[in-house]
C-alpha cells in the first residue's frame, strides 16, 4: 500500500512540476488560421433556404419570415450581387433558423423544455457544397409577448447580418514566412 501511495504522490508531484515547462512551451500569440479566398473575393451569391422552425404562435411572419428577413439585410448591404441560381454564384449564403430543446425538466409540478433558438448561417462553395465557413446567432428566448420574441428574432439577425459583414470585411491574412 505504501508503495502505490509512494508512486501516487511521485507522479502526482512530477506532473506538477511539469506543468509550467508545458505551459511555456505553447506560442505566446496564435497564428491566425486562413480565411478561404472565396469568402472575401465573391461578388455574386446565391441565397439558400435551408427552412427551420416556424410556430405561429411564437413568432409573427410565416414559415419563410428567416429567409425573407436575411435575403432583404444582403439585399440591402449591397457588398453583393444577388443571383437565382447556386452556378451563377461565386458564394452560396444557406440561412436556417431553428429551435432545438436542450432539456426536458420533468418533475411533480410538471414538465418544462428549455430551447436554444438560433440562426445557423452556412457559407458554401457553390462547385463543391462544401462548408467555408459557419456563423450561429443565439436568439434570446425568454420574451413572454410575441412583440417581445419577434425583437429579439429581429435582433438575433442582425448579429448574423453583422457578424457576416465582419468577416467578410477582413483582408486575407498574408502567409507567413520562415
Amino acid at each position: 500500500m505504501r508503495t502505490k501511495l509512494a508512486v501516487l504522490c511521485t507522479t502526482l508531484a512530477l506532473t506538477l512540476l511539469a506543468l509550467p515547462t508545458l505551459r511555456a512551451q505553447s506560442p505566446a500569440v496564435a497564428i491566425p488560421a486562413p480565411v478561404p479566398s472565396e469568402i472575401f473575393t465573391a461578388k455574386k451569391v446565391f441565397i439558400s433556404n435551408a427552412g427551420g422552425y416556424f410556430n405561429p404562435k411564437v413568432l409573427s411572419g410565416g414559415p419563410t419570415r428567416a429567409y425573407d428577413e436575411f435575403y432583404a439585410a444582403i439585399k440591402s448591404g449591397g457588398r453583393y450581387d444577388l443571383v437565382g441560381a447556386p452556378a451563377d454564384a461565386d458564394l452560396v449564403l444557406e440561412i436556417n433558423f431553428s429551435v432545438p430543446i436542450i432539456s426536458v425538466y420533468s418533475g411533480a409540478g410538471g414538465a418544462s423544455s428549455t430551447s436554444d433558438p438560433h440562426f445557423t448561417l452556412k457559407l458554401l462553395d457553390p462547385k463543391t457544397r462544401i462548408t467555408l465557413w459557419t456563423l450561429i446567432s443565439h436568439m434570446v428566448p425568454t420574451a413572454l409577448t410575441q412583440n417581445g420574441r419577434d425583437k429579439n428574432f429581429d435582433a438575433a439577425l442582425s448579429t448574423l447580418v453583422a457578424d457576416l459583414k465582419t468577416l467578410t470585411a477582413q483582408p486575407p491574412p498574408t502567409p507567413a514566412t520562415n
